[in-house]
C-alpha cells in the first residue's frame, strides 16, 4: 500500500476537490447535508473572505496514490488569540477516511504548521469566525443534518482521542415541538410577552421583503457583537464580515420568520433570524445553488414543517428582562400561521445557561452533541 501523501492546495482544481471531498466521503450517508458548495470555496479566497485581515490559513489534501483520501484546513486567528490570551491555531473543514495513518498524517501536518507560527496548542473545529461551521458531530448520528454545521462519521472521535485531542467545550442542538396555536404554553408566552412589552416599553418591527432587511443588518450584527463578545472563540465581526455574511445568507431568509424588537427610540435591543429548513434542498442541488439549485431552495422555503434558528441575540444590559419571550412567542406565531411544527436549534454551548434556559419549557429533544477539541503540543 502506498504511502500517504499530504499537498497544500495552491491550483483552483485542488481547491474544488477540497470543498467537495465531504460530498463523496459521506455520499451514502442520509443525516449528511452538503454546505454550500461556493462558499466553502470563498472561504479560501484570500480576496473573498475578510477573515484574512486578521486570519493566516491554509488548506491540505491526503492522498494516497492518486486518491483523495481526507483533507484539512489550518486558521491562524490572531484576533482570537490576542482576545483569550493564547497561542493556538485552528483546525478546520477536516474529514478523512477510516484510516489511522491519514488522520495521523493529516493532523501531524496541521501540528508542524501550528509549531512553525509559534504556537503550542491546536483546537477545533473552528472556522475564521463564529458563524462558520465548528465543533466535531459527537452525538446524533443520523439525526438529519443542518447546512450549516459539519457531519462526519462516528469513528473521527476514535481517532481524535488516539491522536491526543481532548475536549475543550460541547456544543448541544434541540429539536423543538411548536406549541400548537391556543395551547396553554402558547398562552402563556403570549401573556408574558404583552408584559415585558408593556414594562419596557418595547415594540416588534415588522418586515415584508428583504429589501426592508438590508437596513437591519448592520444593527443586527452590531448587536450580535454585542451579545456573543462573552461567549467562547468569539471575536467581533468586521463590516467587510458583516457584508460577506449578509450576502450569504440574506437570500435564504424568509422575512415573516425574521423578529426584530425595539425600544421607544427604535433602537434594535433583541432578534431572532431563522427560516424553513433547507437540509432537504441542499440535499437535491448537492450544496449548489447554481444553476438550478434554487428551484429547490425557493420550494423548501414555502413548503415546509421545520423551522431552523440561526441567530437569537438580545442586548447584554436587558438579557434578564424577558425580551427572550418577546422573541419566542413572535416565532411561535410565525410557525402556527405557516403550518410549522418543529424547530431545531442551531449549536448551543453547553454551558450558555442564558440561551439554554429560554427552551426549558419546550417540548424538546437534545438530538445532536458536537464537540471543540484541543492538543497541547511539545514544543
Amino acid at each position: 500500500m502506498s504511502e500517504i501523501r499530504i499537498v497544500e492546495v495552491s491550483t483552483k482544481a485542488q481547491l474544488k476537490a477540497f470543498v467537495d471531498f465531504p460530498n463523496k466521503l459521506y455520499k451514502d450517508v442520509p443525516a449528511f447535508v452538503p454546505s454550500t458548495f461556493g462558499d466553502d470555496m470563498s472561504d479560501w479566497d484570500e480576496k473573498a473572505n475578510p477573515g484574512f485581515e486578521y486570519c493566516e490559513a491554509k488548506p491540505f489534501l491526503a492522498y494516497r496514490g492518486n486518491e483523495i483520501v481526507g483533507r484539512i484546513g489550518v486558521i491562524l486567528n490572531t484576533k482570537a488569540n490576542e482576545k483569550f490570551g493564547q497561542k493556538r491555531v485552528r483546525f478546520s473543514q477536516v474529514d478523512f477516511v477510516n484510516d489511522k495513518e491519514v488522520s495521523a498524517a493529516l493532523f501531524k501536518t496541521a501540528e508542524d504548521w501550528a509549531k512553525a507560527q509559534g504556537c503550542d496548542e491546536v483546537i477545533g473545529p473552528m472556522g475564521f469566525s463564529d458563524m462558520d461551521s465548528e465543533g466535531m458531530l459527537v452525538e446524533g448520528f443520523d439525526r438529519e443534518g443542518l447546512f450549516f454545521t459539519y457531519y462526519n462519521h462516528p469513528y473521527y472521535l476514535e481517532h481524535l482521542t488516539d491522536l491526543g485531542y481532548e475536549k475543550e467545550v460541547d456544543w448541544i442542538e434541540y429539536r423543538i415541538n411548536v406549541p400548537e396555536k391556543g395551547s396553554e404554553q402558547a398562552r402563556h408566552l403570549e401573556k408574558l410577552s404583552n408584559f415585558v412589552a408593556r414594562h419596557e416599553k418595547l415594540h416588534f418591527h415588522n418586515v415584508k421583503s428583504r429589501t426592508e432587511l438590508k437596513p437591519l443588518v448592520q444593527a443586527v450584527f452590531q448587536l450580535a457583537n454585542e451579545a456573543y463578545a462573552p461567549l467562547f472563540g468569539t471575536v467581533e465581526f468586521t463590516d467587510a464580515q458583516i457584508k460577506r455574511y449578509a450576502a450569504k445568507f440574506l437570500p435564504l431568509i424568509d422575512p415573516k420568520f425574521t423578529v426584530f424588537v425595539m425600544n421607544e427610540q427604535n433602537e434594535m435591543v433583541g432578534f431572532g433570524v431563522t427560516a424553513p429548513s433547507l437540509s432537504k434542498a441542499f440535499k437535491k442541488s448537492n450544496g449548489r445553488l447554481f444553476p438550478t439549485g434554487w428551484i429547490h431552495v425557493l420550494h423548501d422555503l414555502k413548503v415546509n414543517d421545520t423551522l431552523n434558528l440561526f441567530l437569537i441575540a438580545v442586548r447584554p444590559e436587558l438579557q434578564k428582562k424577558g425580551i427572550n419571550a418577546m422573541l419566542m412567542y413572535k416565532i411561535l406565531q410565525n410557525c402556527n400561521e405557516a403550518g410549522i411544527k418543529y424547530a431545531e436549534t442551531g449549536p448551543m454551548l453547553e454551558l450558555n445557561e442564558k440561551i439554554l434556559a429560554q427552551w426549558k419549557t419546550f417540548d424538546k429533544e437534545q438530538h445532536k452533541r458536537r464537540r471543540c477539541f484541543v492538543k497541547k503540543l511539545d514544543v
